[in-house]
């Protein structure tokens, strides 16, 4: 629907690979709370790579490699889980936020620059699957989930009035906070929306009915490995938007909301445990399946986003500060999602 993007190969250069710090024998790095040993004893922070304006939604895709975008420039760059190497890999993304790997290795792309979902193929054409809500233009689509069990996406649209917005938008406002939307005539009317597989029109899962308030900002989400509970969090100052879990029926809708923890935040992550990881103004937050938090990681400013990435899902590679891209090494690995299930393609 738009200006194809193109693929650019120039290699931005070769940043710090993950490297061992020193050893420790009981405790964690310093200023890391972890009681469960969930980090390696060995693990570091380390900067991947730097110089960016704001750094975010990382997606790891089979062979551990990570695609985050740097969205303020309108771009998309790959770190090589093998070299360590960063390249940029597209520009002209339509802003692109939060992403994740489907199953045939595109790349699912929240684009908020005319509030649409974008499926980037690995030659870097891409095709809109969706751009508005029952005729009406999305707030602007900022994280997405993919259902292992059945590719159906789950997107999150907050309204964050853009810089970039021409000011025809019908979106643009010049107050904070926004005071309607296209989705709302009154408040925000951020919602939480489901593509089925194949599927060309959303279906909004959040309602009223529900215990759903609109009048926020959903950011993060991510959701369990066998298809059955979705978590969205809010994004607030204080980071206390909270977190909310959801059943997940058969045909894609949600039940069951329930409060999962105060703590809210942006992008969101899943390890093989079920433990979740929250990315907020405090770094990485960490909570089990019951809420319990049980790590919490600072990144010396603000986490936007978190995915478990290399080449043995044991790297926890981090976006934020919002000018780096950052990882430490984790005992655990990230919970189970396309990307990383899909065999290697044949050479």
């Amino acid at each position: 629907m738009y200006i194809r993007a193109r693929i650019l190969v120039a290699i931005l250069g070769s940043f710090v690979c993950l490297s061992h710090g020193s050893a420790f024998a009981d405790s964690p790095p310093s200023g890391i709370y972890d009681p469960l040993g969930l980090v390696n004893r060995h693990g570091q922070l380390e900067t991947l790579a730097e110089g960016f304006s704001f750094t975010e939604g990382p997606a790891v895709d089979r062979h551990g490699n990570v695609f985050f975008t740097d969205q303020p420039n309108d771009r998309i760059h790959r770190w090589d889980a093998r070299s360590g190497k960063v390249t940029l890999f597209l520009e002209g993304t339509g802003r692109a936020n939060g992403m994740a790997f489907d199953e045939d290795g595109n790349l699912i792309a929240a684009a908020d620059m005319y509030g649409e979902l974008w499926k980037i193929r690995p030659d870097g054409s891409h095709r809109v699957l969706v751009d508005n809500y029952q005729g009406k233009l999305l707030n602007g689509p900022n994280d997405v989930w993919i259902n292992p069990v059945n590719g159906g996406m789950y997107i999150t649209d907050p309204l964050f009035p853009r810089p970039y917005w021409d000011t025809s938008d019908p979106r643009y406002q010049t107050v904070w906070p926004p005071t309607h939307s296209e989705q709302s005539p009154q408040g925000k009317g951020g919602h939480v929306y489901y593509l089925a597989d194949g599927a060309r029109k959303l279906v909004r899962v959040t309602s009223d009915a529900l215990g759903w308030e609109s009048d926020s900002w959903p950011n993060g989400v991510v959701g369990t490995p066998d298809g059955k509970k979705l978590y969205v969090n809010k994004w607030a100052g204080d980071n206390h938007g909270g977190t909310w879990v959801f059943n997940i029926k058969r045909d894609g809708t949600l039940s069951h909301m329930r409060k999962f923890t105060d703590w809210g935040g942006d992008g969101m992550s899943m390890d093989e445990r079920g433990n979740v990881y929250i990315s907020n103004n405090e770094g990485v937050l960490a909570f089990d399946p019951d809420g319990n938090n049980i790590l919490k990681i600072p990144v010396g400013g603000q986490a936007t986003n978190n995915t478990f990435a290399g080449r043995d899902g044991k790297t926890l590679v981090i976006t934020g500060p919002p000018d780096k891209v950052i990882a430490i090494r984790m005992n655990v690995k990230g919970a189970r999602n396309w990307g990383r299930d899909c065999p290697p393609p044949r050479h």
